[in-house]
């Protein structure tokens, strides 16, 4: 129960802090962070977790990472399922305070983003759904890929927070356009229950994408990297 918390408060800061900093700072009026302030906080949330709770529950955050660790047998398919329930019930907790906060502003609309992921009309670039699906794949493929690097006991030891953290910061400056960026179906969860909608209607791409490219990327690794790890 001390992983499954873990991952919980690890996916609460992740959506509070990453999407937190879309819905509210993003184009606040004169001093907004922008996608370069997104993505940073993005990669923030994930660096101060990793050190927090790494040495409980391996800071996962993500059902993706975990089926692609367990992929490239890195995590017991034992816990499989418990860690996804425990990180989406983080997200979704995540996302009702950040809704709580949000709609303390008068005239705040929940439908028209709430930092959801989409594609075709809803994608911030205007991007198609192959194209969503696409980058999703490709970028979370990357992301278990330098996890499993970063991680390997091969590895310099200690660094591993920062690599996975900046990751994701990239991670974001290249595919916020696309797809808002999710590599992370918690994260997408998180949000998309309070828009409701088309958010709903396009969740399924953000869970198939990044699970497939997260095996992927774990496979790729083991294969160039060897089953040492």
């Amino acid at each position: 129960m001390r992983q499954y918390s873990a991952e919980f408060i690890g996916t609460f800061w992740l959506v509070l802090g990453g999407c937190g900093s879309a819905v509210l700072a993003a184009a606040f009026p004169e001093v907004g962070i922008g996608l370069h302030g997104v993505a940073l906080a993005f990669g923030l949330t994930v660096l101060t977790m990793a050190f927090a709770i790494g040495y409980i529950s391996g800071c996962h955050l993500n059902p993706a990472v975990s089926v692609g660790l367990w992929a490239g047998g890195r995590f017991s398919g034992s816990q499989l399922v418990p860690y996804i329930v425990a990180q989406v019930l983080g997200a979704i907790a995540a996302g009702g305070v950040l809704y709580l906060i949000a709609t303390g502003k008068a005239g705040f609309d929940v439908t028209a983003s709430f930092a959801s992921n989409g594609y075709g009309e809803h994608s911030p670039g205007g991007y198609s759904m192959t194209a969503a699906l696409i980058s999703e794949v490709v970028m979370t493929a990357f992301f278990l890929f330098i996890i499993m690097g970063a991680t390997d006991q091969r590895a310099p030891a200690g660094f591993a927070p920062i690599a996975i953290g900046l990751t994701l910061t990239l991670i974001h400056l290249i595919s916020i356009p696309v797809t808002n960026t999710s590599v992370n179906p918690a994260r997408s969860t998180g949000v998309a229950v309070y828009a409701g909608g088309w958010a709903i209607d396009q969740l399924w791409l953000f869970w198939i994408a990044p699970i497939v490219g997260g095996v992927i990327g774990a496979l790729v690794y083991r294969a160039v990297a060897g089953s040492r790890t």
